[in-house]
């Protein structure tokens, strides 16, 4: 039986564990709780210098790139400051803010940015073909190269489903490429099973800059 990449499993047992996965993660992130929501805001003064006021993000070009906020799920925003703060998830820049946190604040933090409405980047002008590349890739991978589609896990239009699985569409470009290229060289290893691992070591430098301008093209909804 021929083994693909994720963690030597065989194909048919990875997509298995892919339907499990995904069938539990849309048990989605509880309503979001007013008095949490303001907890949340009192403890983001800090985070506004890189996440910007309304949760948007930003990208410095040559230097390190911030994620959008606003609108992904609570709880897994919640998820990846316990990673930061375990060390399962490296990032030196808010490995000092998570490492201060309790679970709880964590989650307000979480519940503060889910409440926000998505803001869209503006259009990403990169080559046609390289924004071909990466649509090919998002939604039909390259079973051939072991190279899932993006949207077999971060579901319809890459809007994210659930805790597990985050919004990909309208995120920057720059910050999807740092994390796919934290997850090919091990620095990031917070996902499922290592799914996103498996699929990132079968990715070279065109197939990250290509995901990573397409993804960031898509339209981002009103909430996650």
């Amino acid at each position: 039986m021929k083994l693909n990449k994720f963690n030597q499993l065989p194909l048919s047992r990875g997509f298995v564990f892919l339907a499990f996965s995904i069938l539990l993660s849309t048990a989605h992130s509880a309503g979001l709780d007013q008095e949490a929501i303001e907890r949340g805001k009192k403890l983001t003064g800090a985070c506004i210098a890189c996440h910007q006021v309304n949760g948007s993000g930003m990208s410095i070009p040559g230097a390190e790139s911030w994620p959008r906020l606003a609108g992904l799920d609570r709880d897994y925003i919640a998820a990846q400051l316990k990673a930061i703060k375990e060390g399962t998830r490296a990032s030196p820049t808010m490995a000092p803010f998570a490492s201060i946190l309790s679970e709880e604040q964590m989650l307000d933090v979480g519940s503060y940015y889910a409440s926000l409405p998505a803001v869209q980047l503006p259009i990403n002008k990169a080559d046609k073909a390289l924004l071909e590349h990466g649509e090919k890739l998002a939604n039909q991978g390259d079973m051939a190269r072991g190279i899932l589609p993006c949207a077999s896990c971060h579901g319809p239009g890459n809007q994210g489903i659930g805790p597990m699985y985050p919004a990909l569409a309208g995120q920057h470009p720059a910050y999807i490429t740092q994390q796919l290229k934290a997850w090919k060289n091990g620095a990031r290893k917070n996902d499922p099973a290592n799914l996103m691992g498996a699929v990132a070591a079968n990715l070279d430098d065109k197939d990250i800059q290509a995901v990573s301008a397409w993804m960031a093209n898509l339209p981002v909804k009103a909430s996650q």
